[in-house]
């Protein structure tokens, strides 16, 4: 979808003025870390994937999305996927409090502090067994589909409709754009280079660009666009 989570290429809005990454630290405060904390807690219940995780944090109103800082807006997804899921309620969440005759969802894995380092060891593999042979190899010239989808995608806007040029290829992995509406299945995964005048036009560094990894449905040959 569309909207204040996709801002790359956008004008008006201000200057980026990042901390030095030597000398930014992890959290600016206590509650950042329980937010994290909680979101990595209620991932292990099975309920949803990242992809799921993402695309709540977009679903909010954009000038929430902007407003928030960057865990305000992870705090703000994972209230949502709560309530969506059935493991709060709204009511529960605005007092704070539990509500022991709301109808919340039970039966759930809920692993022990003895299993979180495993779990975090093993992390999500999103490695898929291939199912096609992929369209696509280094050098090959492609050009992003131009979509503005309702749902979650990860094409960033300023790519799409744009040439680019396939670097690497990364295998067959789960497709992020379904996932996160459910299906874990895969898709053909790539890094496609493309220069800066093509994204930022006449003016932009001649030798500079950028690489972004996009899955087969992404792209388009470029013969496609050349009938």
């Amino acid at each position: 979808m569309n909207g204040a989570h996709d801002l790359g290429g956008m004008h008006g809005l201000g200057p980026i003025n990042p901390e030095a990454e030597n000398e930014e630290p992890f959290f600016h405060s206590d509650w950042e870390k329980r937010v994290l904390a909680m979101t990595l807690a209620t991932g292990m219940l099975g309920q949803w994937n990242i992809d799921m995780s993402r695309h709540a944090r977009e679903r909010q109103h954009p000038a929430d999305y902007l407003k928030n800082s960057y865990y305000e807006n992870w705090l703000a997804g994972l209230e949502k996927l709560l309530v969506e899921n059935d493991l709060v309620t709204a009511e529960e969440l605005e007092s704070g409090k539990v509500d022991p005759s709301a109808q919340t969802k039970t039966g759930l894995r809920i692993p022990g502090p003895e299993d979180v380092p495993e779990i975090l060891e093993k992390g999500g593999p999103s490695a898929r067994p291939p199912v096609s042979e992929a369209v696509y190899g280094p050098g090959v010239p492609v050009r992003v589909v131009n979509i503005n989808p309702t749902g979650h995608t990860r094409a960033p806007r300023y790519t799409r409709g744009h040439l680019g040029t396939v670097a690497a290829y990364h295998g067959f992995h789960v497709f992020a754009d379904r996932a996160a509406h459910g299906p874990d299945d895969g898709e053909h995964l790539y890094s496609v280079w493309f220069t800066a005048d093509e994204l930022w036009g006449n003016g932009a560094p001649e030798t500079e660009g950028v690489y972004v990894d996009l899955w087969e449905p992404h792209l388009d040959p470029v013969a496609l666009w050349q009938r």
